[in-house]
C-alpha cells in the first residue's frame, strides 16, 4: 500500500517529533491534540528543530518550508479518519489510547491503517479492540524522533503481512532503521534499557553510589553517552515506572519489581526535566544531583 497521508494522535514530545520526521520525507500530516495551545507550541517547536536542521546543512530552506506547509492540525480526533496511516502518540495509559481507537472507528477508511508509538503495551491487546486487528502494529519511535535512527516495528498476533511490508517501506522513506520486535512486554529496547535504569535507582536506593558517581561510572566506565539516572529523568520518571509496571505484571517475575524510590518520586511528582525535578534538579543553571 503506497501511505501518503498520516494522522498523528497527540502533540506532545513524541507526537511532535514523529510529526516533524514525517513532513520532511515528504507525507501530508495532520497532527491532532485536545489543546489548541499544545498545537501551536508543536508546530513552533518543529519549526524551531528543523531551522537547527537547516543551520548545520542537514536539510535546506527551500525542503523545511516545504515540510512546513505539509503540516495542518486539527482539534477533532475524527479528522484523522480517512488518513492511510495513523499513529496514536498519545499517553501511556492503556484506557486513553482504547478510548481514542474508539472514537476513530466510525471514520475510518477501509485502506487506513492503525498504529501505536506505545512503549511497552500489548499491541495484540490494543489491536484486539479496534475493527481491524490486521491493519494494526506497533510503531515504536525513540525519542529525540528526528536525532534517533531506530523505530521498533511490532507486529500482534493478527497483523497481516501486508501492514507489516508497507511499514518497513514507510521507515525506509524517513532515513530511519527498522528493528522488528515480538509482542511481548517492553518489546526490545525498554525490555533491556528500563531494567537497568531500575537497577541503577536500586544502587541509589541501597546507597551503592550517589547521583552522580552512579552516572559517571555507567559514562566513563560503560561509554554510555548519558548516565543511566540523567536518562530516566529525560524519559521521565512516570514512564520508567509505568514500563517497568508492565514488565512485572506481564513477566511476573521478581527481578522486573520497581524499586520503591522510583515509586517514591514519581509520587512526589519529581518526574524529570519536564517537571524541572528528578535524579537532578534542573531549575538552576546547571542540573544538581537531588541525591
Amino acid at each position: 500500500m503506497d501511505i501518503r497521508s498520516v494522522g498523528v494522535i497527540g502533540a506532545g514530545q513524541m507526537g511532535n517529533g514523529i510529526a516533524h520526521v514525517f513532513a520532511l520525507a515528504g507525507y501530508d500530516v495532520l497532527l491532532t491534540d485536545i489543546s489548541e495551545q499544545a498545537l501551536k507550541d508543536a508546530v513552533a517547536l518543529i519549526d524551531r528543530n528543523i531551522e537547527r536542521q537547516v543551520s548545520r546543512g542537514k536539510t535546506t530552506p527551500e525542503a523545511k518550508a516545504e515540510a512546513m506547509a505539509r503540516i495542518r492540525t486539527t482539534l477533532s480526533l475524527p479528522d484523522l479518519g480517512p488518513l492511510d496511516l495513523i499513529i496514536e502518540a498519545a499517553t501511556e495509559r492503556e484506557a486513553v489510547k482504547h478510548q481514542i481507537f474508539e472514537t476513530l472507528a466510525p471514520h475510518l477508511g477501509a485502506q487506513t491503517i492503525l498504529t501505536s508509538n506505545t512503549s511497552s503495551i500489548s499491541i495484540t491487546r490494543l489491536a484486539a479492540r479496534t475493527d481491524r486487528p490486521e491493519k494494526f502494529m506497533g510503531f515504536h519511535f525513540m525519542n529525540p524522533v528526528p536525532v534517533m535512527q531506530l523505530v521498533e516495528l511490532i507486529r500482534g498476533i493478527a497483523t497481516d503481512a501486508e501492514t507489516y511490508t508497507t511499514l518497513l517501506a514507510v521507515v525506509e522513506r524517513l532515513g530511519k532503521t527498522a528493528a522488528s520486535a515480538e509482542d511481548f512486554p517492553a518489546f526490545i529496547v525498554n525490555r533491556v534499557l528500563i531494567p537497568m535504569i531500575n537497577e541503577a535507582v536500586y544502587a541509589l536506593y541501597e546507597g551503592v553510589g550517589n547521583v552522580r558517581s552512579i552516572d559517571q561510572s555507567l559514562k566513563l566506565g560503560a561509554n554510555h553517552p548519558m548516565g543511566p539516572l540523567e536518562l530516566a529523568d529525560f524519559i521521565g520518571l512516570d514512564t520508567c515506572l509505568a514500563i517497568m509496571n508492565v514488565l512485572h505484571d506481564g513477566l511476573a517475575d521478581t527481578k522486573y519489581r520497581p524499586c520503591p524510590l522510583l515509586t517514591k518520586y514519581v509520587e512526589a511528582g519529581w518526574l524529570g526535566r519536564k517537571t524541572k525535578r528528578g535524579f537532578y534538579d534542573y531549575r538552576g543553571p546547571e542540573p544538581v544531583p537531588t541525591r
